[in-house]
């Protein structure tokens, strides 16, 4: 099951938080509007949102204040809103934690590919810890997959055991005889050039996909991935 991203949107202007729950909302975000910051922190303990809308100029708890109360406890993602456009205004917000700023009156699809381009940041940072970052790629090694930039590097059988197995040996180099052994066992009866072609393969799908990471060859010895 696919989990929607949750936005909180906090803004004491009905019409403007009902269009930017309409515009979020068709782009298949979950959505939970607030007229005041009064329970904002209640519940995000509570329902744990992926990113705040908020606004600066409310009634009761501001939007300022109410950043600052969030940011003792979460790193979560906020984007402010605000129909004052002084710069005094923008840098401050940023200042105490904001991600963005956006001035009231302003496109509820810039809204949209602002909030777009945050989270698909934030996803790149939110490494499994189980997987294995190495220059621009990752190894998802509950999965068996590879990606560059959330797209998939094709890998056969063996030669994402071998990269796995590199990752997992940054700079250092191996002879390919232990290559062998660690990628067809010990009991493996055939020509070591095998692990030549394997790297061969290796080296054409890293470079076909723009990727920095480098398999080199370690003359008279073997092969080693550096990071």
């Amino acid at each position: 099951m696919i989990l929607l991203k949750h936005i909180f949107v906090v803004d004491d202007e009905k019409n403007i938080r009902e269009l930017i729950s309409m515009y979020l909302k068709k782009e298949g975000y979950k959505v939970t509007i607030f007229s005041n910051g009064e329970n904002v922190i209640s519940e995000m303990n509570r329902l744990k949102p992926d990113l705040i809308v908020l606004d600066i100029m409310m009634e009761g708890i501001d939007g300022l204040d109410l950043c600052k109360e969030i940011r003792k406890n979460s790193e979560i993602p906020i984007i402010f809103v605000s129909a004052r456009g002084e710069e005094f205004d923008r840098i401050l917000g940023l200042e105490l934690g904001a991600d963005d700023y956006l001035s009231k009156p302003f496109s509820p699809r810039e809204l949209v590919v602002r909030i777009k381009t945050i989270l698909r940041r934030l996803n790149k940072t939110n490494i499994n810890s189980n997987d294995i970052k190495v220059k621009d790629i990752v190894i998802c090694t509950d999965r068996r997959v590879v990606n560059k930039d959330d797209n998939e590097i094709k890998f056969t059988t063996k030669e994402y055991e071998l990269i796995e197995f590199f990752s997992k040996n940054i700079n250092m180099p191996f002879t390919r005889e232990t290559l062998i052994n660690k990628v067809w066992g010990y009991d493996y009866i055939g020509d070591e050039r095998a692990i030549d072609d394997l790297v061969k393969r290796l080296r054409k799908k890293l470079k076909d996909a723009d990727s920095e990471v480098q398999i080199t060859t370690v003359w008279g010895y073997g092969y080693r991935m550096d990071g």
